[in-house]
């Protein structure tokens, strides 16, 4: 007789929360009755913060964060082998108090709730970005090749396609004609190939003001780093500083590159040796990843439900615009957009 295997169902979010409150229980390190959700995420994770055992508190501290990850959907690995990575490069990271990979929950180390975002103004502004900048210069000066996954044109190219399929497709109505998408992918070999001829480090993907954690002790704190790839030496300092949540004048923004650059220089990583070439290896690493974002943003909001995405399309949608109308080779997307702006169905947004 042949057997027929039978895929277990797939548990819903309230089956997780009770697997993963058994599994906090049997632990005896943390009052399960005290669980709160600890905050949003764009993924399928979600994360709970809980109050510690009294008498453990000396060493574990008040409060631990809970992960659940659901492992048919999120890399659970991955995250356990870069935050070893990170924490061996000297960066603040949650430790690991507790696992249960085949399941998809963690129990972590907590790094409080003042994200950079919340605290970041004017006045704190350099010291602040100075931390981050100081954080991800020991996280690329740890890089070794073969540790991650490769940052790659195939990888590269799936990013950039998310734009025409979810903005341009989905949210702006437009079906591309033959030429328009000849036009759009001439775009996207110029970005591809100017990200793949920089030279490759550690890659956090994801190193911006929601994911940086202010804390009083080696800050800033690093979250949602299990992404993490060998690409790009700009990706990084571009996802920091041409930030989807928080908008910078340019002036300062150059400023800070330039910091980054001169320090980076210092500590022998390998940047472009001349400014302008490097601002310009930064700009069209942060057009990629811009790009990616429309298209994300907008998945989030016509898949996943999460509308709140949309508010943010306008602060990527400028980036893309500003960067693009700088360079030759660029200015056919402003074009494109221009034509878009002006044939799309009015639906209440605004590039």
């Amino acid at each position: 007789m042949s057997s027929i295997s039978i895929t277990p169902p797939i548990a819903t979010p309230e089956q997780r929360v009770d697997q993963l409150t058994t599994w906090l229980g049997s632990l005896g390190l943390v009052d399960v009755a005290s669980r709160r959700p600890a905050s949003a995420d764009a993924s399928f994770r979600r994360y709970f913060r809980l109050d510690v055992a009294p008498a453990l508190r000396a060493r574990l501290g008040d409060t631990l964060i809970a992960m659940d990850a659901p492992p048919e959907r999120e890399n659970v690995p991955a995250f356990l082998h870069v935050q070893g990575l990170l924490m061996a490069a000297g960066v603040t990271v949650p430790a690991i108090v507790a696992q249960d990979v085949p399941n998809g929950f963690l129990l972590l180390g907590d790094l409080g709730s003042t994200t950079y975002l919340q605290r970041l103004t004017v006045d704190n502004a350099p010291i602040m970005y100075s931390d981050a900048v100081d954080t991800l210069i020991k996280f690329q000066l740890s890089s070794e090749p073969g540790k991650l996954p490769e940052y790659d044109r195939a990888f590269i190219m799936r990013e950039l396609n998310l734009f025409p399929e979810w903005f341009i497709g989905k949210h702006l109505g437009i079906t591309m004609t033959d030429a328009q998408t000849a036009t759009l992918n001439g775009v996207f070999d110029a970005i591809a190939s100017n990200c793949l001829a920089q030279s490759q480090v550690f890659m956090h993907r994801d190193f911006h003001s929601r994911n940086l954690m202010f804390v009083e002790q080696g800050n800033p704190g690093v979250l949602d780093f299990q992404d993490a790839v060998f690409g790009p030496v700009t990706y990084d300092l571009g996802s920091l500083l041409r930030d989807a949540y928080v908008q910078w004048d340019e002036e300062i923004v150059l400023d800070w590159v330039v910091r980054y650059w001169q320090r980076a220089k210092q500590v022998g990583l390998p940047v472009n040796p001349d400014i302008d070439a490097f601002y310009r290896d930064f700009e069209f690493m942060a057009l990629q990843r811009h790009l990616k974002i429309l298209g994300i943003f907008c998945r989030l909001n016509y898949r996943d439900g999460k509308s709140h995405y949309l508010g943010d399309l306008a602060t990527v949608s400028s980036y893309v615009r500003k960067t693009a109308g700088r360079y030759g080779i660029l200015k056919p997307l402003v074009r494109l957009l221009d034509t878009f702006e002006d044939t799309a169905p009015t639906v209440g947004y605004t590039f």
